[in-house]
């Protein structure tokens, strides 16, 4: 097979949940530990970090990788769903898994894959593993991909387990409260293993206590190892912290190559996760190493869709925040933005609940409601009659492309756009397809 051939074999022979949804979703480790048993464990020849959470998990995972490899370690990094390219899931220091591997992989595995009846997401995690032991990976940053306890990616045994806070998601696998969710998530903190706890909560808090006291586990709040004293946007491009480490009361003036305002919690976590490896690991994680693996996280990881500027004039940006608690986040920075006209161009997944999600948009934004090209996409009528019972001001159109060309053609230099609700509708902007 060649790559093509080899992608419309795992999206079809394995439905992957980017495509489908809850038909593809196969919680259980046994095949996947069976399947890496096959292959000779390879994720057990390097050190782990594993990353779970309702929000966060992308940026963190990529923030930490980009500290590690300016650290002077080659470094994986597993990552879901992506955007457009599928190699974008698989990464050795910010470099995208060459195609020829992808398809050396499965011609070498295909009968032990349909064997064992792999979902596609076990797939991709194997093919991971696999190559990062290939690579002479040293550390591989791991993001789950839907909760945690029987996520395939549960298999590793980490140095340390990140959890970056908790919100209702996936009810319909994971549980209808936030006490059930985080029980699943934190079903990545292993035996002994530290575990980071990105944003506090009461609603869920004692989840992770009294599951690092059943595994005499140390349990670390992120917010109570570093503090945030202030946060400065400037050029449109980064984001300047400053932040005090509380064990010594050292601070930290640190810029990101991310906007967003929802990174101030995430640089906290990772400001935590940096600290704890370089303290408590073999890992040596230098002052330089943290400054500058910050400073071009998205660079130098290949990070997007995550409040990424699109353009100047009108200003236009996107983002992949797609479920409530993401999309609070989006809302409450759009209702910030300096502009004359907020023109939003959003689509959402079929599963999402829209009597949560759109009570939480703006009201004096200009809404363009569309379809993303993928079966799991929302219809536009379904969007429609929950905006029209809002009372929101919106049209619709039938396509991601011509939604963004209505709105960049009814918008002023003085106005804004935002383009976003859904992974697939951020995966479809022009830009982003150019770019690879």
């Amino acid at each position: 097979m060649n790559y093509s051939q080899t992608l419309e074999f795992l999206f079809t022979a394995m439905p992957s949940f980017q495509r489908v949804g809850g038909d593809a979703y196969k919680p259980g480790l046994e095949r996947i530990a069976a399947f890496c048993q096959h292959m000779g464990n390879p994720q057990r020849n390097y050190y782990t970090i594993h990353v779970a959470g309702t929000n966060g998990k992308g940026s963190v995972s990529h923030m930490l990788a980009s500290i590690l490899r300016e650290a002077g370690y080659r470094t994986g990094l597993f990552t879901s769903p992506h955007l457009v390219d599928f190699r974008e899931r698989i990464r050795v220091d910010g470099e995208m898994i060459p195609k020829q591997k992808v398809v050396n992989f499965v011609d070498k595995h295909q009968a032990k894959m349909q064997e064992l009846d792999l979902s596609f997401f076990e797939m991709t995690a194997a093919m991971a593993f696999d190559y990062f032991d290939q690579s002479d990976v040293e550390v591989a940053i791991i993001e789950t991909g839907l909760g945690g306890r029987l996520d395939a990616t549960n298999i590793i045994t980490p140095i340390l387990s990140i959890v970056t806070n908790i919100g209702l998601e996936h009810t319909e696998f994971l549980g209808t409260t936030i006490e059930q969710i985080a029980s699943e998530k934190a079903g990545i903190i292993k035996k002994s293993i530290p575990a980071l706890l990105g944003q506090r909560n009461a609603a869920y808090d004692h989840v992770f206590e009294r599951r690092t006291a059943e595994l005499n586990s140390l349990l670390i709040y992120a917010e109570e190892a570093w503090t945030l004293h202030g946060v400065e946007h400037f050029d449109n491009d980064n984001q300047h912290f400053s932040l005090v480490r509380e064990r010594d009361g050292r601070s930290y003036e640190l810029d990101i190559d991310l906007l967003g305002d929802y990174q101030r919690h995430n640089i906290v976590t990772v400001c935590a996760a940096a600290d704890y490896l370089a303290e408590h690991t073999p890992l040596t994680i230098s002052r330089r190493a943290l400054r500058e693996g910050l400073a071009t996280a998205a660079a130098s990881t290949g990070l997007t869709g995550r409040w990424q500027v699109l353009a100047r004039e009108p200003y236009t940006v996107c983002d992949t925040g797609h479920n409530a608690d993401g999309i609070s986040y989006v809302a409450a920075q759009l209702e910030t933005l300096e502009c004359d006209r907020l023109i939003a161009v959003m689509g959402f997944a079929k599963e999402k609940d829209l009597d949560k999600i759109m009570p939480l948009l703006p009201t004096k934004a200009h809404y363009i409601f569309t379809r993303a090209s993928i079966d799991r996409a929302r219809n536009v009528e379904d969007i429609a009659a929950a905006a029209e019972r809002l009372g929101l001001d919106y049209e619709c159109q039938p396509t991601v492309r011509e939604a963004v060309a209505r709105a960049r053609s009814i918008a002023q230099p003085t106005d804004a756009i935002f383009i976003g609700g859904s992974n697939f509708v951020v995966a479809e902007i022009d830009e982003l397809q150019t770019e690879r």
